[in-house]
């Protein structure tokens, strides 16, 4: 099933364009991880795509039950003031507030999805603890669980473990390949192109005057992948050697 349909897509500021004829689609269980050049417009896109941008030209297109205010959307850095008060359960129930959903208070039904959602990715023992006092992992697993009860099936997630350990990152990688593997669709920026290869399904590299969509496997053997010097195609298709050295990060 088609979530996401991206076409022609032109995004840019004061008229000049960023993105220029842009086309991508995302089905269920897809895992597309976007790459690029620093300036080669990944944070724009996203904007487009949450319509915090408003486009020149192209199409952005939902499946009948997603619109930019149904998705599970986690960005670089919390977005809470350091003296934010609020406990790990209000953070992650606060992902309801966009699904349509009114009253006052939250119901029988989105309390028991987001205790399940905790149990999920592993932080219910952080249920009761201020979200302020966590580490910078911990804080990301409380957002992406937020994000989950915001959206069941696609997942927009921004440079999620830029500011993490590695073990953190590690662990992090780790609970998003298990929401993948149960069909949660996952479209995440990546300055780490080696981890990006190795997840995802699809990649979609960003450049200044061009851009590639297509599985990890082609991207790969396309130019663009061999001008980050990949070596040791991960795929079952082929097991050669590729470039001249490790994958470089852009």
């Amino acid at each position: 099933m088609k979530l996401l349909d991206v076409k022609n897509l032109k995004l840019g500021y004061e008229g000049r364009a960023v993105i220029n004829n842009l086309s991508f689609s995302v089905n269920s269980g897809d895992y597309v991880c976007i790459v690029g050049e620093n300036g080669s417009g990944k944070t724009t896109l996203f904007k487009g795509l949450l319509g915090l941008l408003k486009k020149y030209d192209g199409v952005i297109e939902y499946s009948s039950d997603i619109s930019s205010r149904h998705l599970g959307y986690l960005s670089q850095k919390p977005p809470y003031t350091k003296d934010f008060p609020a406990s790990v359960t209000e953070v992650v129930m606060s992902g309801f507030l966009n699904r349509s959903y009114f009253g006052f208070g939250y119901g029988k039904d989105q309390k028991k999805e987001a205790k399940d959602i905790m149990k999920k990715v592993g932080i219910s023992a952080l249920s009761k603890r201020s979200f302020n006092e966590l580490s910078g992992g911990e804080q990301q697993k409380v957002l992406l669980s937020r994000a989950l009860c915001a959206t069941k099936k696609l997942l927009l997630l921004d440079e999620p473990t830029s500011a993490l350990d590695p073990l953190a990152t590690n662990e992090f990688y780790s609970i998003v390949d298990s929401l993948n593997a149960e069909g949660v669709a996952v479209l995440m920026v990546s300055h780490d192109v080696n981890s990006a290869v190795k997840a995802a399904s699809h990649i979609l590299h960003l450049g200044s005057d061009s851009y590639f969509f297509g599985t990890t496997h082609e991207y790969i053997h396309s130019p663009f992948g061999n001008k980050l010097l990949i070596s040791d195609c991960p795929c079952n298709e082929c097991s050669h050697r590729i470039g001249k050295g490790a994958v470089k990060n852009v």
